[in-house]
């Protein structure tokens, strides 16, 4: 039941993100990076927090007026950036849920992702603790709701000797003094926030802590036309001799009040705390056997260290070699490993050049060798017929390869498309190859977040190992395409074989190669 509803999840996040490229394209698509939107949005949060803050007069009488003139007197600057405050604080508790949503329906929450998930749970309570926190502050009738019903609500649970409602009964009930402990709690909270962030990515390489400047201008341009046409105003000062009415809620922080006059504390607590207890246990519920990690020969590694710089999850570090002085070897890493095979594209011996009979690189995968992956090469290239014979290099997370297997087409499927060496790409065109096609997850979307990104940058020989200076690279075509789209990476191949044999491209392949074995 869980792997259906997941699997069907899945499909409807990667039906949504696929539409949205077509508008915004990978890169700028924000269901593919919304993590780094909520970092985006914290930091916006932080810096209108921190001018907030410089004006906010915290005594019982002052803290509404005081807030209230940046919005009435100084509209201008402290207007819009408490307005902008208020959005960055609904978008990130709203990218923030997108988030570990799609996580979950992504199947990613365990095995070397257990840390990541585990150091996130946690997360939502502190964004929530601190967003439900900052609407007291503003201390207006929709406060004053808030307040109560937040009280009322911990009041359920046996943790206050007496019930912390009692607070706000009458207009003598609270003092200066409840103020600055507010303020300090709404500071020290999302300061635990971001010390938790720190966590969560902490075993991530290559973190994207900003989105692209494109999703950050579009962004800012939205928050400031809000705090323009809908700036965030505050309510009538806050009564506790009257019972607050006709408020103007924020849905997406404080949806939990409504939800608890309709059931009950006890029916709220229940679904808070089973929420995150089955958040806690996903992991450790029945899921994929993890694959076998990365193998170093320590006789093949020369401790180049392109494997520890190419590893999306720090799997792979650099130590002292045993058996060459001064050199390094790589170590990797059996609980941060995610079977990619990234590592073993990045290493200068997984060549299909070298001459030996058994290929034995420096890294490696277990259950796809590179010397495997050479064999299988040879002889699939040997059986290709045809006027414009291609070479489909695929991920086994991306577009189903294999169907496109034919008399003139050798498809190969890979654990990940970044644990493609770019020799193997002149190997197989000297070796009987027209035209060779890459494939993989679309751009933004890889499952092991660097396959694509490193394999183009390779072949584009910006990054090491880069593609030979003697392969065209006309006759290479890259084709993004997720699970669901094998008819648009099919489409993809014939218009590349089309335009082969229009072009006449094939007489620009580099020189046949023979290998020879010893």
């Amino acid at each position: 039941m869980h792997a259906v509803l997941r699997s069907n999840a899945q499909s409807l996040f990667e039906s949504i993100e696929n539409l949205f490229d077509g508008f915004f394209g990978g890169a700028d698509n924000p269901l593919r990076h919304l993590g780094a939107l909520g970092l985006y949005f914290l930091w916006i949060l932080v810096a209108t927090g921190l001018y907030m803050y410089t004006v906010l007069d915290t005594s019982i009488d002052g803290v509404y007026n005081s807030i209230g003139w940046l919005s009435r007197e100084q509209w201008y600057l402290g207007g819009i950036l408490r307005s902008m405050h208020r959005y960055a604080a609904d978008a990130f508790v709203l990218v923030m849920m997108l988030h570990l949503l799609r996580e979950w329906a992504y199947g990613r929450y365990h095995g070397f992702r257990l840390y990541s998930w585990v150091t996130g749970v946690p997360l939502v309570w502190f964004a929530y603790i601190a967003a439900i926190g900052g609407y007291w502050i503003v201390w207006d009738r929709l406060a004053q709701f808030s307040a109560v019903a937040s009280t009322e609500l911990l009041d359920w649970l046996p943790i206050f000797s007496s019930p912390a409602a009692r607070n706000f009964l009458a207009p003598d009930s609270i003092n200066d003094r409840f103020f600055t402990v507010l303020i300090f709690i709404h500071i020290g909270v999302p300061l635990m926030l971001i010390l938790g962030l720190w966590a969560h990515v902490n075993r991530i390489s290559h973190v994207d802590y900003l989105p692209s400047r494109r999703q950050m201008s579009v962004v800012m341009a939205g928050f400031l036309a809000l705090a323009l046409i809908k700036p965030a105003l505050s309510d009538a000062p806050a009564n506790l001799a009257l019972a607050p009415t006709d408020l103007r809620l924020d849905w997406f922080i404080l949806f939990i009040h409504p939800l608890t006059d309709i059931s009950s504390p006890a029916v709220v607590w229940t679904l808070i705390f089973g929420a995150t207890i089955l958040l806690f246990a996903l992991p450790f519920l029945p899921h994929p056997k993890a694959q076998p990690i990365a193998v170093v020969d320590a006789a093949n590694c020369n401790g180049c260290s392109r494997c520890h710089a190419d590893c999306p999850y720090e799997a792979v570090t650099m130590a002292p070699h045993p058996d060459k002085p001064a050199h390094q070897i790589a170590v990797v890493d059996p609980d941060l490993c995610a079977a990619c095979g990234i590592c073993a594209g990045s290493c200068p011996s997984s060549t299909p050049f070298r001459s030996q009979e058994k290929l034995v690189t420096g890294i490696d995968m277990p259950q796809q060798p590179v010397d495997v992956l050479r064999r299988q090469l040879e002889a699939r290239l040997a059986q290709l017929q045809g006027r414009t014979r291609l070479v489909v290099f695929g991920c086994d997370k991306g577009a189903d390869v294999s169907r496109l297997a034919s008399a003139d087409t050798a498809a190969i499927s890979l654990l990940c498309t970044g644990m493609l060496p770019p020799s193997f790409v002149e190997y197989a065109l000297r070796s009987g190859a027209d035209g060779i096609v890459i494939t993989g997850c679309r751009d933004g979307g890889c499952d092991f977040r660097l396959g694509m990104q490193w394999t183009q940058e390779r072949l584009a020989r910006s990054r090491e190992p880069h593609l030979r200076g003697l392969v065209p690279q006309e006759l290479l075509q890259v084709v993004h395409a997720s699970r669901s789209e094998d008819k648009r990476l099919a489409a993809a191949v014939d218009e590349f074989r089309t335009r082969l044999e229009t072009q006449a491209l094939a007489s620009s392949k580099p020189p046949a190669y023979s290998r020879r074995t010893r």
